[in-house]
């Protein structure tokens, strides 16, 4: 590996970092969406049973309990319980807005790195190229296979480990990208259920 790196010239260990910094931000993203993601449906229908018998009390209590945002915006409508159908929506609402960015947060490093990672190594091929030429240039048009190579292998070997870093970032970005559109989605079904089960069960007889 090292023996690559150094082969590779400088730019090679800039790509190094940049896979490194990809593996990083995917790791700690893939962990904090594992830790937000809940099972919506279950806590769902724990807060419809206290909700129904007008335990709302309790019904707070278990989203404080849940981590995650699904559970923080479950928690800004019970807090405003009695509000209006229109005064609901716009908690939710904001609450879900306001979970967004920290569910986001980091996906652009990963994006950047998929994209410039694969250029950073196209200029390793175009200087490795300019190498060999310059080689062939000081020997007058005439140089030995073994004076060219090591440029055309230098560019040649940037060009590959920058496709290497930039592919798995693009779909490690693609994947992550899609669990926090799952997270959202849980969300906005949760913010729906909520006012509804408010507005439903408020003025019902407790059972």
């Amino acid at each position: 590996m090292l023996e690559l790196l150094q082969k590779g010239g400088p730019l090679m260990w800039i790509i190094l970092l940049c896979s490194v910094v990809a593996l990083g931000v995917f790791l700690e993203r893939l962990l904090y969406l594992h830790k937000a993601s809940i099972r919506v449906g279950e806590l769902l229908g724990g807060l419809a049973l206290l909700i129904r018998n007008h335990r709302l009390d309790e019904a707070l209590g278990e989203c404080s309990a849940s981590t995650g945002p699904v559970s923080r915006v479950l928690q800004a409508a019970l807090l405003r319980a009695k509000a209006d159908r229109g005064v609901l929506q716009s908690i939710t609402s904001d609450a879900a807005l306001l979970e967004i960015p920290k569910l986001e947060r980091n996906l652009p490093i990963l994006s950047t790195l998929a994209y410039v990672t694969p250029l950073v190594g196209l200029l390793g091929t175009v200087l490795g190229l300019l190498d060999a030429f310059l080689i062939l240039s000081a020997h007058g048009g005439y140089a030995t296979a073994a004076e060219l190579s090591r440029g055309v292998y230098e560019s040649l070997l940037d060009a590959a480990a920058g496709l290497g870093v930039a592919i798995p970032a693009y779909v490690g970005h693609s994947y992550l990208t899609s669990r926090v559109n799952d997270i959202i989605h849980d969300m906005e079904r949760a913010a729906i259920e909520i006012v509804n089960l408010l507005l439903d069960h408020r003025d019902g007889p407790a059972s």
